[in-house]
């Protein structure tokens, strides 16, 4: 760790004891990241590591964080990296294995003496990813996993806390302050100041799901899916920022099944872009998920929204909408969709799930909730019966 160790924070460093999974629960740029980079290269270069397994939510979070970030493993340690081979060779013969929580299944046949896994809340399976890799977790005299996570509500991290083998530390994003970004820490007030997303995002508390908002959490969990089936129409739904400091632009793209099902298919949203760079973004998921339909809300901006819609994709149909009532009201119908088990979500979307099981309306604009909306709202148009007349 060379002087790692001097420079850590406490809750950065392995805690003593007999342990078989260590839990960091950090919140937004708290040092999570480092903390598991300078564990591995601790492991391989004093502690005899051979067999290592990363695993992250997506290939894509696996390299770009945890391999290539700023903080990850190519700046603690010196490694080889082999995206083709998805791998990491050391020049002692220690290799770690890059395994995607996407397919559990990947992670047959594997067999490691540590693992580091990143971002655990934000798996689309969690439990059943965490069964296989701990399955796999069974070389040497003392096998050991490190899991690095901002938490949230879910099930597969309650029982992760009740384990007996298991120890937790926990860092906010306050404790790291001095290595972050002042614009960065800004933006993050602006976004979570004051509300209860922001003890989980920057204090690394587990927060309870708000009673008085319109979803469950386990309406979600219970229709996640991993693949959607063909579909007829889809949507990119988008609720522009009201401004370009620290406000979301809201971008979900959703479809509707032959089965007369609704799936969310990805969560597009960005924060602190232009409205021309936002656009792009939303050019982007049209033509990833080859959409029939771009909405919009025009509250913000009005001709503008559409303008620089058509700017950024201009053979792409744009409907702009206008809200009429409030956030909450509007949500209802969205809300009972899943309540009746009519809307299923490919994968987990953790930012967009946390604001819809905490929206009460109250508090900031939840923008990826409203995007949501939206889109639900085009996939499943509310149809009102003309009146007949009846002849006696």
């Amino acid at each position: 760790m060379g002087d790692w160790p001097f420079r850590a924070h406490p809750e950065q460093l392995p805690p003593p004891g007999d342990w078989r999974i260590w839990l960091f629960l950090g919140g937004r740029g708290s040092g999570k990241t480092r903390a598991g980079a300078e564990w591995v290269a601790d492991g391989v270069k004093n502690r005899g590591l051979r067999r290592i397994g990363i695993v992250g939510a997506t290939w894509h979070d696996v390299r770009s964080v945890m391999i290539e970030g700023e903080s990850g493993l190519m700046k603690a340690t010196k490694a080889r990296f082999e995206p083709a081979n998805r791998r990491l060779k050391w020049s002692n013969g220690a290799i770690a294995d890059v395994v995607s929580a996407e397919e559990p299944d990947s992670v047959r046949g594997h067999q490691f003496d540590a693992v580091w896994a990143d971002e655990f809340c934000k798996w689309s399976d969690p439990q059943g990813a965490l069964d296989m890799v701990l399955m796999a977790l069974r070389l040497g005299d003392d096998p050991r996993m490190l899991i690095t996570t901002t938490p949230r509500n879910i099930k597969p991290l309650k029982d992760l806390l009740a384990m007996p083998d298991v120890v937790q530390t926990k860092s906010s994003t306050r404790e790291n302050a001095a290595n972050l970004a002042a614009t960065f820490l800004t933006g993050l007030a602006l976004r979570y100041g004051g509300t209860r997303l922001g003890r989980q995002e920057l204090e690394a508390e587990l927060i309870e799901d708000n009673d008085a908002a319109l979803w469950k959490r386990i309406w979600i969990e219970n229709a996640r899916v991993r693949v959607a089936p063909a579909l007829v129409r889809i949507v990119v739904a988008v609720d522009p920022p009201a401004s370009v400091a620290g406000d979301e632009c809201g971008i979900v793209a959703a479809g509707l099944g032959e089965d007369g099902v609704g799936y969310v298919l990805a969560d597009c949203s960005v924060a602190g872009l232009t409205a021309a760079a936002w656009a792009a973004c939303v050019a982007e998921a049209f033509e990833t998920y080859k959409a029939d339909c771009i909405v919009a809300e025009a509250n913000q901006g009005g001709d503008m929204v559409r303008q620089v819609l058509v700017d950024a994709l201009p053979n792409a149909p744009v409907r702009l909408v206008h809200a009429t009532r409030d956030k909450r009201t509007r949500a209802t119908p969205a809300a009972a969709l899943y309540e009746q088990g009519r809307v299923h979500h490919i994968g987990a979307f953790a930012e967009l799930e946390d604001q819809m099981v905490s929206y009460d309306g109250s508090g900031k604009s939840p923008d990826r909730m409203d995007a949501l909306v939206w889109a639900l709202a085009y996939l499943f148009p509310v149809r009102r019966s003309k009146p007949g007349v009846r002849k006696l």
